[in-house]
């Protein structure tokens, strides 16, 4: 019973930490195009992969939170 909303707030854990993650990414890569518009490509291309990453890791995450329930 406890289990399940473990593995929720695990879940929504991951989630949340995700969501931050690619924002600070984002919020990384405007300010760098504001900087250097030049290089907006690069940086846009970079902002795409590393946002994958941490987006994968948080998919992760959540499978383990919730195959951890039983």
């Amino acid at each position: 019973m406890l289990g399940g909303s473990i593995a929720a707030l695990g879940a929504g854990l991951a989630a949340i930490g995700a969501g931050i993650g690619i924002g600070q990414i984002g919020k990384g890569a405007v300010e760098g195009i504001a900087r250097q518009p030049e290089a907006a490509n690069d940086i846009r291309t970079s902002m795409i992969i590393a946002a994958a990453l941490v987006e994968a890791v948080s998919l992760f995450a959540v499978v383990v939170a919730l195959l951890g329930n039983g």
